[in-house]
């Protein structure tokens, strides 16, 4: 396995006059491995094709994802997380420490097995995904929470990416004590029990993990907006949103539940979308952007995530030709939109070539 496969990031953006958004991102990290291949034959042992494999690449998935995709935008990142000492452990640590605007606080823990998601592709299409994940020890954790004690006074806001494999064990203590020293806290849950999650400014489930918890309810129906208010009010969050694939996206906070219609496109893959739709909204938030604004911002990213197969860090470009992308078509429906950049970018000098039109995955 190289160490190359995460690559390099594009310019950076810097702003005139302002420092550069910081950002925390505590969670689960893992190493998302593709196998290329072809298949032309069923196997004779069992009905299943075989994959001839021809290449493989790696890139960083779950918490590593969004700080990647943070980093691309512009943020100073700090990534929290634990790994193992084994393969896909020193290939994360590797890749992640030569990503400007990025760094790794990892808790390396000898013996672990890192988290990783074997994906066999042939043609863009995924025929199977393998997984290989062990949960850290209960001193990994501790120490884990105690680096966060220290880096939190170095950050703006945090993000807490949950994919449920133990680095977030105690992440109910973690969100106390940013509240109490007035962090605002965006969370990416996983389970049913979302009590953890308690006093969060954000957490952000999709559609099949609200169910989970407030039970079957169809988007846009009363049951589903009587639901995700009744379940914001519980956790005492100031803001819940739910994304829901073709759909689009509903944010629920004191104004009521705004829903945010997705942008129809063709999708060839969803895997890191909904780390991209948080980390852009953490990106905006830290830039000073409403949360409505930043939630629609996140919707477009969230549609050009899905057109990319592999979770592929979001450039300034890519974005910026999708948000004209969506103008031009919202002009020709005859519906009203913002403005080409947020507000908070408005007066904002640029490089020249900051805004080219965007040439596909990096």
């Amino acid at each position: 396995m190289t160490v190359d496969a995460v690559p390099p990031l594009p310019p950076r953006v810097h702003f005139v006059g302002r420092a550069q958004p910081r950002v925390l991102v505590v969670g689960d990290a893992m190493l998302d491995s593709y196998w290329h291949g072809t298949v032309d034959r069923i196997s004779p042992e069992a009905p299943v094709p075989v994959l001839q494999i021809h290449g493989q690449s790696e890139q960083p998935g779950g918490a590593a994802n969004v700080a990647v995709n943070l980093a691309s935008l512009g943020a100073e990142v700090g990534l929290l997380t634990i790994l193992g000492q084994d393969e896909a452990g020193v290939c994360m640590v590797n890749g992640l420490r030569e990503l400007g605007g990025l760094t790794l606080h990892a808790v390396i823990e000898p013996g672990l097995t890192t988290t990783r998601k074997i994906r066999c592709v042939s043609q863009r299409h995924q025929l199977l995904r393998a997984d290989v994940e062990a949960r850290p020890q209960r001193s990994s954790v501790v120490l884990l929470g105690e680096h966060f004690d220290r880096l939190l006074a170095d950050y703006d806001l945090v993000v807490f990416s949950d994919y449920d494999k133990g680095a977030l064990s105690d992440i109910a203590r973690l969100l106390r004590e940013a509240t109490r020293q007035g962090m605002p806290t965006l969370v990416d849950p996983k389970g049913s029990d979302y009590r953890r999650y308690q006093g969060a400014t954000l957490i952000k489930p999709n559609l099949k993990e609200l169910c989970a918890v407030v039970g079957s309810c169809e988007p846009g129906t009363s049951p589903f907006y009587r639901r995700g208010e009744r379940l914001r009010r519980q956790l005492k969050l100031q803001h819940l949103l739910v994304t829901q694939g073709e759909l689009g996206m509903t944010l629920f906070n004191d104004d009521g539940p705004h829903h945010v219609a997705a942008h129809r496109q063709e999708v060839f893959d969803v895997s890191g979308a909904g780390d991209t739709v948080m980390a852009v909204v953490a990106y905006m938030l830290s830039l000073g952007e409403s949360m409505s604004e930043a939630v629609r911002w996140a919707n477009i990213a969230g549609g050009l995530a899905v057109r990319q197969f592999g979770a592929a860090a979001l450039t300034w470009p890519a974005l910026m030709q999708a948000a004209q992308e969506v103008r031009q078509h919202s002009a020709h429906a005859g519906e009203e939109w913002a403005p080409l950049l947020p507000s908070c970018m408005a007066r904002q000098a640029f490089p020249a070539d900051l805004f080219a039109p965007y040439q596909g995955d990096r």
